[in-house]
């Protein structure tokens, strides 16, 4: 029993197949593992991006500042600036 031309391209081809498919596999992994390393920057992004009631709450207790203080000084309420500054209300 002998190999004909048929035999013969497609044992190339599975060949030619099983090689792009260990070289994606090899990318694939190369990449996941790069994600992983980088969970650093991601979270030192994550720590940069302040809602705004967040960075209303730092810097008025930075100042020394009241919420009754930064409520009268805008013309709102207490509560307002109370909500603005744990996420409850967005106006």
């Amino acid at each position: 029993m002998g190999f004909n031309h048929y035999s013969l391209l497609l044992l190339a081809l599975v060949l030619l197949f099983a090689l792009a498919a260990g070289y994606l596999f090899r990318l694939v992994i190369l990449a996941l593992l790069k994600y992983l390393r980088s969970g650093e920057v991601r979270k030192e992004k994550a720590e940069t991006k302040k809602t705004l009631g967040e960075a209303l709450k730092a810097h008025r207790t930075r100042c020394k500042m009241t919420q009754e203080f930064v409520a009268e000084s805008l013309g709102v309420s207490r509560q307002a600036v109370s909500k603005w500054e744990s996420g409850v209300s967005h106006s």
